[in-house]
């Protein structure tokens, strides 16, 4: 049974926030909780509009006689990361999320918790409905789709928005205000494959990676965390070395292009009289890289168990080739920043693979700070796929966001956030894609920041937020506002 998290402070925050966690809110699979964002403006009674593809803005007035201060926007986006552990029985598209309560940390039973960025849309939310707070003209955005694509904010008209500074609420880190991002591309390519009857003294086996963390394929990528797919095709390869070959009739890993993936599985044929050799050498590399990843990633993971033996599967050639391309396939950190200490600058993550009846899909996505060395992480998997023999398809990334530290609204909510908690905050970038790059090239004059609560793990179940870092969080948000609309009253 979900815990009732509304007699938390700030009781605003936690109420809308209870609320949308009953809704399904996967990405492109918004409608319901934009019906009720669109139901909290008409409550309300807020002038709003919602566009074509779903992105809700709602405007409210100034506070009486702040209505000459520089109008504000606060943004957040309403999709989450659906994500759950494969023994937990959850259907996103109807099942509430299961709130659990441990301590100073809120967690969900099994699944994501969508607090990112349901936090930052709970706090927008509540801005709307508490009169005491003081602020000038105010325009509240809540976008679709961040998580896979940014399509809302790709697709928000540039005359949506009327405010000069915006303030996103989509960081994950109390005490520090993000003043910039990575912009992220991705690659797609397919590699044509012959699929043959397996021989008659042939036997199929499942080998699964399991266990690891995953975890965001931006904010996470620095910990060096294992992905499922490279150790699993590491693990086959192995195998396949101790035997005269393995046709692949399965090979699967990876479900959210944003995510380092936790689980992925194969179905391999061998010969019988060498399965044993091949369960051997390659349950000895699973061992290997146990060892080499036993600090970061404790509960890793391989079985090798008997399969139904398959109709078809990818032929010798075909099925070298698929492990020689994920062998050579680049994943993690690519390049660290030379400017700003510890922050990853170019990076890299192999997302999702399937290797379906005709081809051997994978879908990859990239991030860097730089424009240059984006497009040269892209190139490298393109001539990978090139030296395969298989079709490449790029589409449309999305810019990053290049840090001002001559911001007026970084000094303002540096200052608010000094007097409120005795210190100044961190001022970092991002090595993920926040919807403010593209929100900076639709709107130009707009001041920038982005701050949130603390929130760890996006991405996977394991994803929690500390309860009392939103409090923090609300706080900064309503001084800020008071103090924007006081200095231009």
């Amino acid at each position: 049974m979900s815990e009732n998290i509304t007699d938390y402070k700030p009781e605003l925050v936690w109420k809308y926030f209870q609320e949308i966690s009953r809704i399904p809110r996967c990405s492109k699979h918004e409608k319901a909780v934009g019906d009720y964002i669109e139901s909290v403006a008409k409550r309300l009674g807020l002038d709003y509009t919602r566009d074509s593809i779903g992105n809700i803005v709602i405007r409210k007035p100034a506070s009486p006689g702040y209505e000459k201060s520089t109008p504000v926007v606060l943004q957040g986006h309403m999709d989450m990361v659906c994500e759950k552990d494969s023994d937990v029985e959850h259907d996103f598209s109807k099942d509430p999320i299961e709130l659990v309560v441990e301590g100073d940390w809120l967690t969900a039973k099994g699944t994501t918790l969508g607090a990112d960025n349901g936090v930052g849309v709970s706090a927008g939310l509540a801005v709307l409905e508490d009169d005491s707070i003081v602020h000038g003209p105010l325009e509240v955005l809540i976008t679709v789709d961040e998580e896979t694509g940014m399509t809302g904010a790709f697709a928000l008209s540039e005359d949506a928005l009327k405010g000069k500074i915006f303030i996103n609420l989509d960081s994950e880190e109390e005490g520090t205000v993000y003043i910039g991002c990575a912009g992220g591309g991705d690659t797609r390519f397919s590699l044509p494959i012959e699929r043959i009857r397996p021989p008659a003294d042939t036997t199929a086996l499942k080998v699964k990676v399991s266990g690891l963390r995953g975890g965001h394929s931006g904010v996470d990528i620095n910990e060096g965390r294992a992905n499922a797919i490279k150790v699993l095709a590491r693990v086959l390869r192995e195998g396949s070395r101790a035997v005269k070959g393995i046709m692949l009739s399965e090979f699967k890993g990876g479900n959210k292009r944003n995510a380092i993936p936790r689980e992925a599985e194969a179905v391999v044929v061998v010969s019988k009289k060498e399965a044993e050799e091949f369960r051997k050498a390659a349950m000895t590399e699973g061992e290997n890289v146990g060892f080499e990843y036993r600090v970061i990633e404790p509960d890793f993971a391989v079985k090798i168990e008997e399969a139904d033996m398959p109709e078809n599967a990818a032929g010798l050639s075909s099925s070298a080739k698929v492990l020689a391309v994920l062998t050579a396939m680049p994943h993690g950190v690519l390049s660290m920043s030379k400017d700003i200490p510890d922050l990853v600058e170019t990076s890299t993550n192999v997302a999702i693979v399937n290797l379906d009846e005709k081809e051997f899909n994978v879908e990859i996505s990239s991030r860097s700070s730089i424009k240059s060395a984006l497009n040269w992480a892209k190139d490298i998997h393109r001539a990978v796929a090139e030296l395969s023999g298989a079709s490449v398809e790029e589409p449309a990334g999305y810019p990053g966001w290049t840090p001002d530290l001559n911001s007026h609204v970084l000094k303002v909510v540096s200052g608010v956030h000094e007097r409120l908690f005795g210190k100044a905050p961190e001022m970092k970038a991002i090595h993920a894609g926040l919807e403010c790059g593209l929100f900076k090239e639709k709107f130009p004059w707009m001041d920038m920041v982005s701050f949130g609560p603390q929130i760890e793990h996006p991405h996977s179940p394991s994803e929690r937020v500390k309860i009392s870092s939103v409090g923090k969080f609300w706080r900064l948000i309503k001084e800020t506002l008071r103090t924007l609309a006081e200095e231009k009253a």
